[in-house]
C-alpha cells in the first residue's frame, strides 16, 4: 500500500513536533519546511531526524510568504496532506510586529491556498486556527457558531486566515479544514509563553539563578490541554469525509494565578498571595530547605510587570467542543496538574534536579 505523505509547515514547534512523530508512527511520509536562521531552531525535532532522516522525513528551507519556493516545493512533493502550523504565534509580540504577524499568519496560508488550487491532485489542507479568535467572547462557552471578536493582531490575522480557508472550501470545493484549538501546553511550549515561563522561571529560582518571575494578567482564564492530544486530532479533523471545522478544548478554565498556584503545589513550596492589582506578589512561606537549600523563606518569587498587559486583553477564553467528542470521538486525558508535573520535570532536569 502506498504511503501518505505529508508537508508540515512550522515543523520545528510544539505542535509540529508532536504531529511528525504521529505521522511517521501511522507509516506517512513526511516533509517538513524550516525556515532559515543564522542559529539552530530544531531542537524539537532533533531525534526525528536522527531516527527518519531520508528514510520517512524529509527537511526543506522555506518560508510560507515565498510562494514562488513554496510552490517548487509543494509541485516537487505533491502531498497528500498539508498541516500548516507556521505563524507568528505570540499575541504580545503582535502588537509590536503587526505587519509581519499578517504577512506570515493571513497570506502565508493564502499562498498554500493558490497553490494548491492549481494543482490537479486534490490535497487535504489543516489550517491552524486559534482560541483568540473568540477575543472579546460573546457567549459562556465558545463553540463552532460563537461570534469571533479578535482582540489582537494575531487573532485578526488568524481571522482572515479562517475566513480565506472557508471561502475556498466553499468557493473551489477544496478539502480545507479549520482546527480551532484552545490553549495547548508541554515540555516543547515556547520558552515566552506564559505557563512555560513558568515552570522555567520557577525552576531557575529553585537553582539560585533568579530570584522571582514577572508577569501580567494573573486573572486571565484559559482552557489549557496537552499539544500532543491537540496534534492528533489534527491528524483526525483530516480524516474526515467532508472538510470541516472543530473546536478542540477541555471546555474547564483556570487562571494563570491558579497555574503558578499549581506548580508551587506540586513542588511543595507553599506561598502567600499578597497585595493588590500591580502590587500583587506571591511570598514563600514555608518549602524543604534540604531539597531547596538556595530558597529563603519569605522570599518574593512573583512580580507584576505592566509591560507584559497587552493593549487589548483577552479575559476568559473556554471551549466547548461537543461537536469534536461527537464526530471526532475527542476526549481529553491530560488534566491541567499532569501538565504542570510534566513542565517541571522536564525544566528542571535541565538544572540536573529531579522532580
Amino acid at each position: 500500500m502506498k504511503k501518505k505523505i505529508a508537508l508540515i509547515t512550522g515543523i520545528t514547534g510544539q505542535d509540529g513536533s508532536y504531529l511528525a512523530e504521529i505521522l511517521l508512527k501511522k507509516n506517512y511520509i513526511v516533509h517538513g519546511i524550516k525556515r532559515k536562521s543564522s542559529s539552530y531552531n530544531t531542537s524539537r525535532i532533533d531525534h526525528i531526524y536522527e531516527k527518519y532522516n531520508q528514510k520517512s522525513f524529509f527537511l526543506h528551507y522555506g518560508d510560507v510568504t515565498d510562494g514562488s519556493s513554496l510552490a517548487r516545493l509543494i509541485h516537487k512533493i505533491l502531498p497528500d496532506e498539508i498541516y500548516n502550523l507556521a505563524a507568528q504565534s505570540h499575541v504580545a509580540v503582535s502588537f509590536e510586529m503587526p505587519a509581519y504577524t499578517s504577512e506570515v499568519n493571513a497570506i502565508g496560508i493564502l499562498n498554500i491556498l493558490e497553490i494548491c488550487r492549481a494543482i490537479k491532485k486534490k490535497i487535504k489542507i489543516y489550517q491552524a486556527s486559534t482560541s483568540e479568535l473568540f477575543g472579546l467572547v460573546q457567549e459562556k462557552k465558545q463553540n463552532e457558531l460563537t461570534p469571533f471578536y479578535p482582540r489582537s493582531p494575531y487573532a485578526t490575522s488568524k481571522l482572515f486566515a479562517y475566513w480565506i480557508c472557508k471561502n475556498y472550501r466553499e468557493s473551489y470545493r477544496m478539502f480545507i479544514c479549520n482546527g480551532i484549538l484552545f490553549n495547548h501546553e508541554s515540555s516543547r511550549r515556547g520558552e515566552t509563553f506564559v505557563t512555560r515561563k513558568i515552570t522555567l522561571g520557577l525552576s531557575r529560582i529553585i537553582n539560585g539563578l533568579e530570584n522571582f518571575i514577572e508577569l501580567g494578567n494573573l486573572y486571565a482564564l484559559r482552557d489549557w490541554g496537552h499539544a500532543k492530544e491537540y496534534a492528533e486530532m489534527q491528524w483526525k479533523i483530516l480524516q474526515q469525509k467532508k472538510p470541516d471545522d472543530f473546536v478542540i478544548s477541555t471546555d474547564k478554565n483556570y487562571t494563570i494565578k491558579d497555574f503558578f498556584s499549581i506548580c508551587c503545589k506540586i513542588l511543595e513550596i507553599k506561598i502567600r498571595w499578597e497585595g493588590s492589582g500591580f502590587k500583587e506578589i506571591a511570598r514563600i512561606i514555608s518549602f524543604d530547605k534540604n531539597k531547596f537549600p538556595k530558597l529563603q523563606i519569605n522570599q518574593i518569587i512573583l512580580k507584576i510587570n505592566k509591560k507584559f498587559f497587552r493593549p487589548n486583553e483577552v479575559d476568559v477564553l473556554i471551549g466547548d467542543s461537543k461537536k469534536a467528542k461527537k464526530i471526532l470521538k475527542w476526549s481529553p486525558k491530560y488534566s491541567i496538574k499532569e501538565i504542570a508535573r510534566e513542565m517541571l520535570t522536564s525544566d528542571l532536569k535541565k538544572f540536573n534536579f529531579n522532580l
